[in-house]
């Protein structure tokens, strides 16, 4: 299972996609993917993860948006040298596809900075 990280004002960001055979539907052209994030925060301060925004692209380079607060219905705080883990999913209608995005978090301080989500693949049958 391949592994995309990126960072961004000390806050580490890593996804590992993978392809749910059992959940997908290649007749009815429904290709399903869960992938797992951690969230580590590599600097000297509190963060709190206030709000996601997601880009979902299949392979013809048709591209959903989604953005909310939050994930899966949390707005987690990561204390300095703690992370934060959470697994989702994505559809798409083609065997290969990507997605990427930022998470908006807040220092104690009330700071607000955007958090790189790294561009990750989508391959059915690729795990």
């Amino acid at each position: 299972m391949l592994a995309y990280e990126s960072v961004t004002d000390e806050i580490r960001v890593s996804v590992r996609p993978v392809y749910l055979d059992g959940q997908s539907d290649i007749l009815a052209r429904r290709f399903v993917f869960a992938y797992f994030i951690r969230i580590e925060n590599e600097g000297g301060a509190d963060v709190q993860l206030l709000r996601r925004h997601w880009f979902i692209a299949n392979e013809r380079g048709k591209t959903q948006e989604v953005e909310g607060e939050g994930v899966i219905g949390q707005q987690p705080v990561i204390a300095p040298g703690g992370q934060h883990q959470y697994n989702s999913y994505t559809v798409i209608d083609t065997f290969e596809g990507h997605m990427y995005g930022t998470y908006l978090m807040e220092r104690a301080d009330g700071q607000r900075f955007r958090v790189e989500i790294p561009r990750f693949d989508l391959r059915a049958a690729a795990n």
